[in-house]
């Protein structure tokens, strides 16, 4: 027998229920009210409230990315009262009952009109079923449904509202669809930044290729200002603006995403400040700001930061510095803001001839050489190769420390020291004043990542080959005019071509989504990961023609190596925004290390890092003791990075900084024994440049004349025709990536096997007719 109270809720209960069912289940949408009550209402206007996205003329979202949310099998408040008022259910005729459902064509329809697509119904519908079956106690208005439809005093389509319940609660973006699109609405950037908006800007163009003075007339406008802020793109470049301005007599801070130097005592902000583009200030006032190298606001990853700056600087005048390939780009956004843009436009100071021939052999280089690869592997070849003819050479590359490229430079630079050639990855592109007579094209292919994440091998284009070539022959150095060529005959004309077009335009500029957004979606989705929650936000993004959602496939990385760890959103979030290598793979465990650490509310002390990574450090012996110094390195950038965002947890920044320098010592020595390391690495390297000879006459004819393997006087080796054959050729010119070279291979090995069986097969024929002929020619 029931008790009283819970008759009387079974009778209110039941009030509501015949109400409910009396509107029938195809005119109207539902929506949860509250507990397990379910109302039914009209389309209009409520209807609205469940699905107004579906008749917006937004993008449909990626419903792959919508992760069901586990549900508790609480047992439901009402107890078993559906099982005593009615009887228990028969699971046999339940699970008949529940596929006539699903295959209801009318009830996916009317799912659809509420934000369950053909997958999410399917998800949906499977993970009711099994709640329906599996669970020992159902509430009682579902159990009086389902068994008034098993005893035919129900319609199958009642089971609807109660399916679109469970559905909301694992699908919990299906209630408020409406809200992340407004959240992720990027389609007016230039309203993110009232403070901006409220200034009247002066905008400056300084449009010109590399070495023509742009950068130097916006920079002396910002040493006149009474206070300014420069952008760029690299830490060199913000420590070369920090040291002039101080030499000028001009108190200047440095602010990058690992250091804050202040010039002032007490560490009062001076007025004028070098830093990083992504460390911008757009709440503080300046009076000239300075944006160097605009053109990257297209760059597929750290493109955002450029439109930041651009639209947000609170600046009296925005001296932007770039290619002219962006002056009607930086026009049309400027246009959105109201802020007219002035251009002045440079010529080079300096000119640089490409030349008719290819160097085709290390003997032929000169001082003032740099040989630019895009290969780690190309350097330290190249290197040793030309340390063995007895010259000394310089190497630059992008995972290198900062002090050690400086070193490397100035060793290169400087006319008293023997080292006369410079072997460069196109790191050398910006941030380095190098005195180069000649650029040298290894290659004309390298590795890039486009919008998509996706990794390919690319021909350089215009734009990259001018930026690097501009390099030969700057002002401030000893050579006034610059020569470019190829190491390779079959490259130049190649170039050549290359640098005879025009740079593409920019179209569009980079955005990226804040942690304050992110929150907000996490606030609706709160059992989302970070990951999943970054990658709706994209789905559902809206942006106009002229802006682009940036690459975030390294945050995600990041999201996902930590998301096991328990730590609130914004500093997750933080966290994944850490600029570290992925490729290295103690990095990524000193990164999680570090997430683990941080989350059991443990400081990160000078102590616990010198016992993670071994400290001290020896010299390296070899080139896999100089990489791993190289990722120590960016460990420990990555602790002064996360320093300046949470402080107490990361507390020693100063002996950090110390041992930072040691190591940077240590690199050095170790760049500067370069071809030892290598040679300790792998003493049985061969020379890839050097074509293999036959005899001993033919080995000294080689090393004598250091010709190239493809470009070897008549001499035919392996490497050569490998070097020479199509496929390498067509991979080189960035005309077939190695993934279609692969699926080639393994289709001409299907074929050849094919042919093998068939020719086999006709052989084995041939040996039985054979044996018979001579059986019959013994009888």
């Amino acid at each position: 027998m029931m008790s009283a109270n819970r008759t009387l809720h079974f009778f209110s209960w039941l009030q509501r229920h015949f109400n409910t069912r009396t509107a029938h289940i195809t005119t109207g949408g539902c929506r949860v009210v509250s507990g397990s009550r379910l109302v039914l209402q009209h389309p209009h206007p409520a209807f609205s409230v469940c699905c107004r996205y579906v008749s917006s003329n937004s993008k449909g979202p990626d419903t792959s990315l919508f992760v069901p949310v586990s549900l508790k099998t609480d047992i439901p408040a009402d107890g078993a009262v559906g099982a005593e008022l009615t009887q228990p259910l028969d699971k046999n005729e339940l699970l008949k009952v529940l596929n006539k459902f699903y295959k209801r064509k009318e009830m996916q329809k009317l799912a659809a009109d509420q934000g369950l697509d053909a997958r999410l119904f399917h998800q949906a519908f499977i993970s009711f079923r099994k709640y329906v079956l599996e669970m020992t106690s159902l509430p009682a208005d579902l159990h009086i449904i389902l068994n008034d439809i098993c005893c035919n005093a129900g319609h199958i389509d009642d089971i609807y509202p109660y399916f679109m319940r469970h559905a909301k609660q694992i699908f919990p973006m299906l209630d408020c669809m409406d809200d992340l699109r407004k959240i992720s609405d990027l389609r007016v950037p230039a309203n993110w930044y009232p403070e901006a908006r409220a200034i009247q800007r002066k905008v400056v163009f300084h449009a010109g290729p590399t070495n023509s003075g742009k950068t130097y007339h916006a920079i002396q406008r910002y040493l006149a200002a009474k206070s300014g802020v420069y952008c760029g793109p690299l830490k060199l470049l913000a420590h070369e603006i920090f040291e002039k301005s101080n030499s000028a007599g001009v108190p200047c801070d440095l602010v990058t995403g690992e250091e804050r130097t202040f010039v002032e005592p007490e560490g009062r902000a001076a007025g004028h400040v070098a830093c990083t583009i992504e460390m911008c200030s757009v709440n503080t006032p300046y009076e000239v700001a300075v944006i160097d190298e605009i053109q990257m606001i297209r760059d597929p990853s750290r493109g955002w930061a450029w439109t930041r700056a651009l639209l947000g600087l609170c600046a009296e005048e925005i001296h932007v510095c770039g290619e002219a390939a962006a002056v009607d780009f930086i026009r049309e956004l400027m246009y959105t803001t109201g802020e007219e843009v002035e251009v002045h436009t440079y010529q080079r100071l300096t000119p640089f001839s490409i030349l008719d021939q290819a160097v085709e052999s290390l003997d032929n280089l000169r001082p003032g050489d740099c040989i630019v690869c895009f290969s780690k592997n190309d350097i330290y070849s190249l290197s040793r190769q030309i340390e063995a003819r007895g010259q000394e050479c310089a190497v630059i590359y992008g995972s290198l420390p900062p002090g050690t490229k400086l070193s490397q430079a100035k060793k290169f630079n400087d006319p008293s020291d023997p080292c006369k050639i410079l072997v460069a990855t196109d790191a050398i592109g910006m941030g380095l004043n190098l005195s180069i007579k000649r650029i040298i094209f290894n290659s004309l292919v390298k590795p890039n990542i486009n919008v998509k994440g996706e990794k390919q091998m690319e021909t350089i284009s215009t734009s990259q080959a001018l930026q690097i070539a501009g390099r030969a022959g700057r002002f401030s150095s000893k050579f006034k005019e610059g020569e470019v060529t190829t190491m390779h005959r079959d490259d130049l004309p190649v170039l050549k071509e290359i640098l005879s077009h025009s740079v593409d335009p920019i179209e569009t500029a980079g955005l990226h989504p804040t942690a304050e957004q992110i929150e907000m979606f996490a606030y609706h989705l709160p059992d989302a990961t970070l990951s999943n929650l970054v990658d709706i936000f994209v789905s559902l993004s809206q942006v106009d023609g002229m802006y682009f959602v940036c690459n975030i496939d390294d945050f995600k990385f990041l999201a996902d190596m930590i998301q096991h760890i328990p730590l609130n959103l914004r500093s997750r979030y933080v966290f994944c925004t850490a600029p570290i290598n992925k490729k290295q793979p103690f990095v990524c465990t000193s990164f999680l290390k570090f997430a683990r650490q941080f989350s059991r509310d443990e400081p990160l002390t000078f102590d616990w890092v010198c016992r993670h990574i071994s400290w001290p450090l020896a010299a390296p012996k070899n080139i896999k003791d100089l990489v791993h110094l190289e990722a120590v390195h960016d460990v420990l950038d990555l602790y002064l990075w996360l320093s300046y965002r949470f402080m107490d947890m990361f507390p020693d920044t100063a002996l950090i900084r110390g041992i930072q320098r040691e190591l940077d010592d240590i690199i050095q020595q170790g760049v500067r024994n370069i071809t030892r390391l290598i040679r300790a690495t792998d003493p049985n390297i061969t020379d890839p440049l050097q074509p293999k000879r036959n005899t001993s006459e033919q080995t000294e004819a080689g090393t004598a004349s250091g010709m190239l393997p493809n470009r070897s006087r008549g001499q035919r080796s392996s490497v050569e025709m490998m070097e020479k054959s199509l496929a390498s050729r067509l991979v080189r010119d960035g005309l077939l990536t190695p993934d279609l070279l692969k699926q080639l291979q393994r289709e001409w090995s299907k074929s050849q096997r094919q042919e093998g069986g068939s020719q086999s097969a006709l052989s084995t024929e041939i040996n039985k007719n054979s044996a018979k002929g001579k059986r019959k020619k013994k009888k």
